[in-house]
């Protein structure tokens, strides 16, 4: 068997965690929720959810994989072996989540690539979209792309790869956020549109909007925002417990645990900063109800369009900016899988092999449900899906909740919290939020997360 690696030093850690953290769900989907759930009110809540919430669920699984040393597979049967089958859930997550997840990447490359050469302007037309997903060859050659870079990063094992790239991918990420957000606050409308102004944009997005707010509405904005966090910081995905357990135990946990949550959470808002003052100035306040690949792949072409020369120059650093985030968390879910594969025996090179060839059949499955593939699912939460939509309704909505609530059981009820508080103060740490991290592991977030199960099935 290999002998376990582990990142260099907690710097490493945070930005590989981080980079897995900040992924499509803090561009795509938190800029939308903030809108559609009156703004500052949504951030306000979100945040106070990052800290208790947030913290609770990252903080446990960060400490299960550096007190077991073992991946997602293997951890919880280390802690309690009758609950060893929350491993196999905590893998199967990750292994779901794979093949979508490089299928979308796939997407983000086809879009840097098309505004790096110069056109741009092609990807703003009403069809570009729907025409490249549903072709036949080109999607799978994309998807086949992005998965050989992601696979040959984790070949290179997790300090040569993982901790490598995450060093270099994660300032340049963080610098062309900051970069485009500050450019989209300069932006101003034609006189056709009412000359409107990205801070126009940012006073929507920051201040909270109670016209017409009642109690309903507020518990939904908390739900929403509950379950963008959920999504959004990689926890009942197996990823912060693989991690976890590359974690040099004479490293601060709680420290690096704290950077990540601000790091995801800085991203998650810098994210709407570039993309709701952009969307307010040239489609209007209507454009904000843009969601998902709809405001990345359709939303954000048409409005660099508008912009002219500049526009083709800025939808380029903006698609290698969604790549680089799309690639750092698409690295962390494969290592989740292959780690596990390791832990049972595996050499890295072959786990990281074999994992890509199944990876590589499932995502032609994928990229061949917009054409030969071809049906419409109502899905229990409402909508309406393909394949790929199947596959991220089943890991995301009901698997990582099922896992989420089961990790909760485990620590709060079977092992005690103190098990966890133990392993992140076992170097004299001190945890300024012990006390909240007890009751929200055995009460709070073990309701919150039925209630987002409960959501996610159309209970309510």
């Amino acid at each position: 068997m290999e002998k376990r690696s582990s990142f260099s030093g907690s710097i490493g850690f945070v930005l590989a965690a981080a980079g897995s953290a900040v992924g499509l769900g803090n561009i795509w989907r938190f800029p939308y929720l903030a809108a559609k759930d009156g703004g500052g009110l949504f951030l306000v809540i979100y945040i106070i959810l990052a800290l208790t919430f947030g913290f609770t669920l990252l903080m446990t699984e960060v400490s299960i994989g550096r007190k077991t040393k073992q991946s997602c597979l293997t951890a919880y049967g280390r802690l309690n072996k009758k609950w060893g089958f929350l491993g196999g859930l905590a893998s199967i997550v990750p292994f779901i989540i794979m093949p979508y997840y490089c299928v979308i990447g796939g997407w983000v490359l086809k879009y840097a690539l098309v505004f790096i050469t110069g056109q741009g302007g092609a990807a703003a037309g009403d069809d570009f979209f729907t025409q490249f997903i549903t072709g036949y060859a080109e999607p799978i050659v994309y998807n086949f792309a992005f998965l050989l870079m992601t696979a040959v990063v984790i070949f290179r094992g997790v300090n040569k790869g993982i901790e490598a790239l995450s060093k270099v991918l994660m300032p340049i990420l963080f610098v062309l956020i900051v970069g485009i957000a500050v450019y989209a606050l300069t932006l101003t409308g034609s006189e056709e549109s009412g000359g409107r102004t990205g801070l126009q944009g940012l006073s929507v997005y920051v201040i909270p909007n109670f016209e017409g707010v009642g109690v309903r509405d507020v518990l939904m904005t908390i739900m929403d925002a509950m379950g963008q966090l959920f999504y959004s910081i990689s926890v009942a995905m197996g990823i912060m417990v693989t991690y976890g357990s590359y974690f040099k135990d004479e490293d601060n946990l709680i420290k690096s645990v704290n950077q990540i949550e601000i790091f995801d959470t800085v991203v998650a808002f810098l994210a709407g900063v570039m993309i709701i003052p952009a969307v307010y100035v040239f489609i209007g306040p209507e454009g904000l109800s843009n969601a998902g690949p709809g405001l990345v792949f359709v939303a954000m072409p048409k409005i660099f369009a508008q912009m002219g020369i500049a526009g083709n120059i800025l939808g380029a650093v903006f698609f290698i900016m969604v790549l680089f985030a799309a690639l750092t968390s698409c690295i962390s879910i494969m290592e989740a899988i292959c780690s596990g594969m390791i832990d049972k025996g595996m050499s890295r090179h072959k786990a990281t092999v074999v994992e890509g060839i199944i990876a590589l059949v499932l995502s032609t499955v994928v990229c061949l449900g917009y054409n030969v593939f071809y049906f419409e699912f109502k899905l229990p939460n409402g909508s309406v899906g393909q394949i790929l939509d199947i596959m991220d309704y089943l890991s995301n909505n009901v698997l990582m909740p099922v896992l989420a609530i089961g990790t909760c059981i485990l620590v709060g009820w079977i092992l005690k919290p103190k098990t966890i508080i133990e392993e992140a103060t076992k170097n004299g740490e001190r945890f300024g939020r012990k006390g909240l991290y007890t009751v929200m592991i055995k009460f709070v977030a073990p309701v919150m997360l039925v209630i987002l199960l409960l959501g996610s099935l159309g209970v309510y």
